[in-house]
């Protein structure tokens, strides 16, 4: 909602600054989202007179002007054909900016003549569309002073958020009503506002009856006034109404439109104008008939449905109703004949007939927030009065149809909830005070009535909202909300606390977070075991089945990252597996591109490999706690992983924690990928639980005496697996022996040759020889158990 100060002024007697308006608006629940000055982008132009007007020498639809704007007289060329000696404009120096141009002033040579600066038209400063010459001021205005200041453009626009409670603030009358109680001002009575008594307009003795309308619909439209005008002239707008319709964003169109869209915007109130000649019979507002269409004043077609109100004629539709005007009956130039519809809308059909047919506009808005329905005639009388001293003509007489929703709501108030619901205790009085400023009327015995124009005000409740927003809001006191003595109990869960630590670890390890779809396709979730819910009534076939692991969708969205450029990608996501017999919570990794980019050390990029996901998978195990030491690798992770260069990892030959590796190359084929992508999966749900009592892990305790390391060479038979070697070695002595991995691989004439480091932990005492020898033989015996030799 949109307005300038001085419009405000009209409706608020205050001499408050602008400051003071923007702070107490917000203070208020009127947000402000911005405040600007049009008169700031036209602060370079002044008025100016024309001294001499001589033709150009080189071109025949050019003069040269000698121009006074102030500073003495200077030569300007201009191609305006009504430009010439005495007339006084709007002139432009050098560094000035032209908007309508959206171009900088500077001195130039124009068919060898310099021009310092330029005169200007009416669509060059964008105050209109007029651009057949420039702009021609009164000969008394005064040369030299700011044009911004003469023209009266120098008036703030203030941009307010209204909320969709506040229907009365959608004029500038009820956000002037809201200041006035908050103490910036009064609140000028609309007659005076208007310098007239408001009434409705009575037609000339002999003009007849008024027009034949009437609504069909009390349902969607309870209410249809309406009064006609003839020998109207539909001309230009007054110069206040235009400057003020321009201000806030709105083009003038012509004096009867701008009439309605004025009425709108400064008293909340709605209204339209149709064109007599081109109706056909009674307009009435009836529901519509599935299928009708109409076309609007935006060019566009609807397609109506019957739970639609529209407002028709014997030919048909002419109008959504409330929303908006059809293209048939609109006004035009050659108008003399009008009709002035000021209907009461029910807020509820405006706002699902808006929603099924995607259509906005001003009229809309204020409908379906709910408009005053005791204002049907004042402001009828109003348009009616503005139209008859600007454009002229005669009124017939009114035509009332049906009865607004006018049943007074009475609410029972107490003073005290004021400061037990609101925390701001306010002297019954302010309280009373405040209310009736707001057009409250309050009893004695705290009865309040609610005004027809506040719709959203249906308990006590919404009273003392209203005090205390009025009262200030920042005068309620902080008070901490009181807590039970001692610390609160943890509220998460066992599963939302792995969840949480295993996605901070992600993130911390360079991993973003994505979330996808739960659905898949039938195709993409076939790879993965296939989909063992089906939905009875899917979005669409590519959303089909609920999906029985996280990876189709990492993989979907590692896709389009890699299309849009990203050279290294690393998604992770958790969230639900949907099997057979229940949803598993599941933690999905992928790893897409280069691991490490080229360079001239590292020569060519490097892409991720199946090592890689087996490090994130045991990375993130860790973090959550569960005793990496004694995992076990096993087999192949499944047909959607490559054979070979994909694993499992282990608690026991039964309890998987894990797969890694990289996906099948026909499955990465599948989701538009190319190359190697690695991926990891963890099943959460199989993490051990954490025991009841103590701690998961022991204390740290450093050892007292240093590791011994001792480094083996194993010949070992063809498809031994490293893991299952180097388990075998360390469980040759459990006590001794804390730490074993594989280091070394090599592959010589049908050979492979494994290098087993051990760490010994020595305890109470160091090691002597002849122990570390008995170790190293149990070593070397565990090995020589799966086949292993020592290499010689």
């Amino acid at each position: 909602m949109k307005f300038t100060l001085s419009w405000l002024k009209e409706h608020l007697d205050t001499d408050a600054s602008l400051d003071d308006v923007v702070d107490t608006l917000t203070r208020i629940g009127l947000e402000v989202e911005g405040v600007e000055n049009p008169g700031d982008k036209l602060s370079a132009f002044r008025v100016a007179k024309v001294l001499s007007a001589e033709r150009h020498p080189q071109a025949d639809k050019l003069q040269i002007l000698s121009v006074d704007a102030g500073d003495g007289a200077l030569q300007v060329v201009c191609g305006a054909p009504n430009a010439r000696a005495g007339l006084v404009g709007v002139f432009g120096a050098p560094g000035a900016y032209v908007p309508g141009l959206d171009m900088t002033l500077k001195v130039a040579s124009i068919r060898g003549v310099e021009s310092n600066g330029m005169m200007c038209s009416t669509r060059e400063l964008e105050l209109g569309e007029d651009h057949d010459g420039i702009i021609e001021l009164p000969a008394d205005a005064p040369v030299g002073t700011s044009y911004s200041d003469y023209a009266g453009l120098s008036d703030p626009v203030i941009d307010v958020s209204v909320t969709p409670n506040r229907q009365d603030c959608m004029g500038v009358r009820g956000i002037a009503r809201d200041l006035a109680a908050a103490g910036l001002g009064t609140l000028v009575p609309l007659a005076t506002a208007y310098r007239w008594p408001i009434a409705p307009i009575a037609p000339i003795a002999g003009e007849g009856a008024g027009p034949d309308v009437r609504t069909d619909d009390p349902d969607g439209c309870p209410a249809f006034y309406a009064q006609s005008v003839g020998g109207v002239t539909n001309g230009d707008s007054p110069e206040w109404m235009t400057r003020r319709l321009r201000a806030i964003g709105q083009k003038p169109i012509s004096l009867l439109v701008d009439i309605t869209n004025f009425v709108m915007f400064d008293l909340g109130r709605p209204l339209h104008v149709y064109d007599r000649a081109k109706l056909s019979g009674s307009l009435v507002a009836r529901r519509a008939a599935a299928g009708e269409q109409v076309e609007a004043l935006n060019g566009r077609t609807y397609t109506l449905t019957d739970a639609m109100t529209v407002i028709a004629d014997d030919a048909g539709v002419h109008d959504i109703g409330g929303i908006m005007g059809g293209a048939q009956s609109g006004v035009s130039a050659d108008t003399t004949d009008v009709l002035i519809e000021c209907a009461y809308f029910d807020p509820d059909h405006i706002a699902r007939t808006g929603q099924a047919l995607t259509l906005t506009s001003d009229a809309r808005s204020r409908f379906e927030r709910g408009v005053d329905p005791a204002f049907l005639d004042d402001g009828l009388a109003i348009a009616m009065k503005l139209v008859l001293d600007h454009g002229g003509g005669t009124a017939s007489a009114v035509t009332r149809s049906g009865t607004p929703p006018l049943a007074g709501r009475i609410v029972a108030y107490q003073p005290a909830l004021a400061e037990t619901l609101g925390g701001l205790k306010v002297p019954h009085d302010r309280q009373r005070a405040i209310l009736e400023s707001l057009g409250f009327d309050v009893g004695d015995d705290w009865q309040v009535t609610v005004p027809s124009w506040r719709r959203d005000v249906d308990g006590a409740a919404d009273l003392v909202e209203e005090v205390i927003r009025i009262e200030g809001i920042d005068k309620v006191a902080a008070v901490p909300l009181p807590r039970s003595p001692g610390v609160a109990k943890p509220t998460a869960t066992a599963e939302q606390k792995i969840e949480r630590r295993v996605r901070r670890a992600a993130a911390a390890r360079g991993a973003d977070e994505a979330v996808t779809w739960s659905f898949l396709s039938e195709a993409e979730a076939q790879p993965f075991g296939g989909g063992a819910w089906t939905l009875a009534n899917p979005i669409s076939e590519d959303l089909k089945v609920m999906r029985p692991s996280l990876l189709p969708g990492l993989l979907s969205a590692t896709a389009r990252n890699v299309k849009r450029g990203q050279t290294s990608v690393r998604l992770f996501e958790i969230g639900r597996r949907y099997l057979a017999d229940a949803e598993r919570p599941t933690l999905g990794l992928v790893l897409a591109g280069d691991k490490r980019p080229r360079g001239w050390r590292e020569g060519k990029a490097a892409p991720f490999d199946a090592y890689d996901a087996k490090a994130e998978a045991i990375a993130l195990l860790a973090a959550v706690g569960a005793p990496v030491d004694n995992l076990q690798v096993m087999g192949e992770a499944g047909e959607a992983w490559h054979p070979g260069r994909s694993g499992t990892l282990r608690l026991g030959p039964k309890t998987v924690l894990a797969a890694f590796g990289i996906v099948h190359p026909s499955v990465a084929k599948a989701f538009d990928l190319d190359g190697p992508v690695a991926a990891v999966e963890l099943y959460l749900d199989a993490l051990p639980a954490k025991r009841d009592t103590g701690f998961a892990r022991p204390a740290f305790t450093p050892p007292a005496l240093q590791p011994v390391r001792r480094d083996f060479a194993f010949v070992v038979p063809q498809g031994l697996a490293a893991d299952v070697l180097v388990r075998a070695v360390r469980g040759a002595d459990k006590a001794a022996i804390v730490g074993a991995r594989v280091f070394d691989v090599f592959t010589r004439e049908g050979e492979t040759s494994m290098g087993v480091e051990i760490v010994l932990q020595p305890g109470a005492k160091s090691f002597t020889d002849e122990e570390l020898k008995a170790m190293a033989d149990r070593v070397v015996a565990a090995a020589g158990k799966l086949g292993a030799t020592l290499r010689g």
